[in-house]
């Protein structure tokens, strides 16, 4: 296994009051992209800033590469990391190249690759010598990432870094973050559009109330929901199709002439492809386990409940 790059240990953050995060128990390792979700007001910034050393732990502990992000190792365990807040700012009157040079000489990295990292994220020539106030949404998120790989980081922590951007750079963007990957970077990942980074991560974090509810791989998120396949059939006849898997204590719903819906549970899988198989006219058949999307609605509305 690989060494751990980040470690929650019973951390809490309390602002008066209000508890932020709660108790939280996360271990990632070096390499490991994670997809940090969870509401408005789960407790993930919360957890991002923990990690940066810009708040403490109220209690228990926080440690990044071994060292606390708030101890007298801070300002060189950050150079090793990345950031890009969701919603980012820079001074306007700076074109692109300035902005990122200004960040370069904060973090002590040489300002002499900065165009060839502006072009990286997708910034063309022309458009790092405008001003910053010219700029579009998608062009200040490509700048704000560009700053986030400063220093080539081991630790990048991204909070929706789709907003504003395109399809075709959104793309671009999760084909880097998997060259990171491949280069050993550990990546938590915060978005809302669950569809997106399902294929880019190893494991989701699924957090509600400042806690952290349930952890895995979606093959392990899958298994703990327990929620059905979703098989759909082309071609036959579909309430024949429906009556040949009575007996497999399945749930059969015809949506079309020639397509049914079936809702069973992992262990029946096989043996309901085999019936289909076997039934006259069938010719597609589609399995569509539970999506990312569907396990969070699932598992949010579990720990929600009283």
């Amino acid at each position: 296994m690989s060494p751990t790059a980040v470690e929650f240990t019973q951390a809490s953050k309390q602002y008066g009051r209000f508890v932020a995060v709660d108790g939280l128990d996360l271990t990632i390792h070096q390499g490991e992209v994670i997809g940090l979700l969870g509401h408005n007001g789960a407790g993930k910034t919360t957890s991002m800033k923990m990690l940066l050393g810009v708040t403490s732990p109220t209690s228990g502990t926080v440690r990044v590469f071994g060292e606390d992000p708030s101890g007298q190792q801070a300002h060189t365990l950050r150079q090793k990391l990345g950031y890009l807040p969701e919603s980012v700012s820079f001074y306007e009157q700076l074109t692109g190249l300035e902005v990122l040079r200004y960040f370069a000489r904060l973090k002590r990295v040489d300002t002499r690759g900065c165009e060839a990292l502006l072009e990286q994220v997708g910034l063309k020539e022309e458009a790092i010598q405008k001003r910053v106030k010219t700029y579009s949404k998608g062009m200040r998120q490509r700048l704000g990432l560009a700053q986030a790989l400063l220093g080539e980081p081991r630790l990048l922590l991204l909070d929706e870094p789709t907003v504003g951007l395109d399809p075709l750079a959104t793309r671009d963007l999760y084909a880097m973050l998997d060259q990171l990957r491949k280069q050993g970077v550990t990546i938590i990942l915060s978005s809302h559009v669950l569809p997106g980074i399902e294929r880019h991560i190893d494991r989701a974090a699924i957090m509600g109330q400042g806690r952290l509810l349930a952890v895995g791989s979606l093959e392990a998120l899958r298994e703990h929901a327990e929620l059905p396949l979703l098989i759909q059939v082309r071609g036959g006849n579909a309430r024949e199709q429906a009556d040949a898997l009575d007996s497999l204590g399945v749930t059969c719903t015809p949506v079309q002439e020639n397509q049914l819906e079936v809702k069973g549970s992992a262990s029946t899988k096989m043996e309901v492809l085999r019936r289909l198989m076997q039934q006259p006219g069938v010719e597609d058949i589609d399995v569509l386990p539970p999506s990312l999307e569907t396990l969070y609605a699932h598992i949010s509305l579990q720990g929600a409940r009283p």
